[in-house]
């Protein structure tokens, strides 16, 4: 625990935890980017001294870490349940692309990451999440029956297509959630992406119906 600033209250250190500063700088770096991450602005959002962030934190720079740790932490999660259930492997990838598809919050979060991935605390971050979340894919298509090099490109692929909707979706180019657009544009991607020839099969590897997403993802995701 960092010293604590004679600026602080004592109501103020009960009522604001450090998992409360951690998820207001995730909030102001999905809206306005790192550089703006900064003690006082973000006190004056939250209502409080700054005396309070003392109290948890020694400087602006631990809560970014602190923080970026937070939202890896919640990311793994996220990938666990969707590419890492036990549920066969074209409706984890079909709930991948569900997920991500939907998630607004994180997608802010992530496009501010990108923006500044030079950054000495953001870069390996970005570097991890990236790596995982690629393995997570590439397993999946392996499942599918793709060779290792096949299963790379296509996690290569979709990964790719999911950047790239991100920076659709942050310039405001993207079909409007919850149009039917943007439903017809999810249904697109989920059959182009994970529908696959397989070695030694005259029919695709992925057979099921994709008129109804899977259970789990038709519900959404937090926008945290």
């Amino acid at each position: 625990m960092s010293a604590v600033s004679p600026l602080a209250t004592s109501a103020e250190k009960s009522t604001l935890s450090a998992s409360d500063w951690e998820q207001a700088a995730l909030d102001l770096i999905a809206e306005k980017g790192v550089s703006a991450l900064a003690v006082e602005p973000l006190a004056r959002r939250l209502g409080i001294t700054k005396g309070s962030f003392y109290w948890h934190f020694a400087s602006r720079d631990e809560l970014l870490e602190q923080s970026l740790k937070r939202w890896e932490h919640r990311d793994i999660q996220h990938l666990a349940r969707s590419l890492g259930s036990s549920q066969e492997p074209a409706m984890r990838l079909a709930e991948f692309i569900l997920r991500t598809s939907r998630q607004n919050r994180s997608h802010q979060i992530h496009a501010a990451l990108c923006a500044a991935s030079d950054h000495p605390t953001v870069k390996p971050v970005i570097e991890r999440i990236t790596r995982r979340r690629l393995e997570y894919l590439a397993g999946a298509f392996r499942e599918l029956g793709l060779d290792a090099e096949p299963a790379a490109h296509r996690a290569r692929l979709t990964y790719t297509s999911y950047v790239g909707y991100i920076q659709l979706q942050t310039r405001g180019m993207a079909p409007e959630r919850g149009s039917e657009e943007f439903e017809d544009y999810v249904r697109h991607a989920i059959d182009a992406l994970i529908t696959v020839r397989c070695p030694g099969k005259q029919t695709p590897c992925l057979i099921r119906p994709l008129h109804d997403p899977p259970p789990h993802a038709r519900e959404g995701e937090s926008d945290e």
